[in-house]
């Protein structure tokens, strides 16, 4: 174990599909490569599909596998639906309710086993889980920061400036934030970036350039390799 001050980190993002699991991989990826055990963790996923009977989440394995940690497909990823629709609505339709506490024994099964834990959200910062309960409530639930996955494409300005501030209104804290580059014909990127980095008061951890393709192995090592982990 690390004397760290955190136990891991909390992954979000400006919207759904906006690139939180290439982030969340890239950013265990970076930190296996300072000789940490690193665990994953989904806690919540919609849109699943059932393999060898087992109801399993794409986002969730590909964290599964890149934590390399052999843990319990239940453990990394505690609520997982069929439906790919908004969290709260598809544990509707499988007659349940999303609970904190279930998130919170697998977490701490995890966290027993590894140095970090790299904990991804569902959706965007205000995805409602539960009537009373919000993918916002997760990093204060588990005592964790937040890296904030920004899509870099038209509208990233506003997104992000509007996620930041609601992150702070609810008492988490910022370590940092990945510019994540979607569109390749985005005009204006370096002024965007700019714009965020003059705006938002926590660094910029790293730029994730345009990818069509998944990374392979070695490129999504020299990326990693560049991400700054100031938080531990």
């Amino acid at each position: 174990m690390t004397d760290a001050a955190y136990p891991g980190i909390f992954v979000t993002g400006t919207d759904t599909e906006i690139g939180k699991t290439v982030c969340s991989c890239l950013l265990i990826d970076a930190l296996q490569q300072r000789g940490l055990r690193v665990a994953a963790m989904k806690p919540v996923a919609s849109g699943g599909q059932y393999r060898q009977g087992q109801l399993v989440n794409d986002d969730a394995l590909q964290l599964q596998q890149q934590s390399g940690l052999n843990q319990a497909y239940e453990l990394v990823n505690p609520y997982v639906f069929e439906p790919p629709v908004a969290p709260h609505l598809a544990a509707r339709q499988a007659g349940e309710v999303i609970r904190p506490e279930p998130i919170q024994q697998a977490f701490s099964q995890l966290k027993a086993e590894a140095d970090q834990i790299v904990v991804e959200g569902v959706g965007g910062w205000r995805v409602p889980l539960a009537e009373d309960f919000a993918v916002s409530d997760l990093p204060r639930l588990l005592n964790l920061p937040v890296v904030l996955v920004i899509g870099m494409r038209l509208g990233c300005l506003n997104h992000a400036l509007l996620t930041i501030e609601s992150i702070e209104q609810t008492g988490s804290h910022v370590v940092g934030w990945m510019a994540n580059y979607l569109d390749p014909a985005f005009d204006a990127q370096q002024a965007n970036l700019q714009t965020l980095e003059y705006r938002l008061e926590a660094p910029c951890l790293a730029q994730i350039p345009y990818h069509g393709e998944p990374f392979t192995p070695l490129r999504q090592q020299e990326v990693a390799a560049g991400i700054n982990i100031s938080w531990l």
